[in-house]
């Protein structure tokens, strides 16, 4: 299976990439990780490219990491995946609001609208 994996910098994507490594390494996937800029998060890129490569050194494999350029990091992701022959599209993301429903940020939200491949949320 071919997985492009979505890392924004929240907490909750580096668990889909902890979590993504571990499956990759268990079944022998093909993945690409795919950084993104994410308006909601203050993270500087340089420093959220650095924590991946941290966490895959770890891990042993040795996965691409692209970045994803342009205003709209959800229809890039989209584009790519589609584009690309991408099996599955993965991201963390869906906090959950006071009255226990599913919260989704504006990356997530247009990804799981729009994209013709699969998605698998991670929360």
């Amino acid at each position: 299976m071919k997985i492009l994996l979505g890392v924004g910098g929240s907490e909750l994507s580096y668990q889909a990439l902890t979590e993504t490594l571990d499956r990759v390494a268990e079944t022998g996937d093909e993945l690409t990780v795919a950084v993104f800029d994410n308006e909601d998060n203050d993270a500087d890129l340089e420093a959220v490219q650095q924590r991946i490569q941290e966490r895959i050194d770890e891990s042993g494999l040795e996965p691409p990491i692209r970045r994803v350029e342009g205003t709209s990091p959800g229809s890039e992701l989209v584009n790519i995946a589609e584009s690309e022959g991408f099996d599955r599209i993965v991201l963390g993301g869906g906090g959950r609001s006071p009255l226990g429903k599913i919260q989704l940020g504006p990356i997530v939200e247009f990804v799981l609208l729009n994209a013709q491949t699969p998605v698998t949320l991670i929360r």
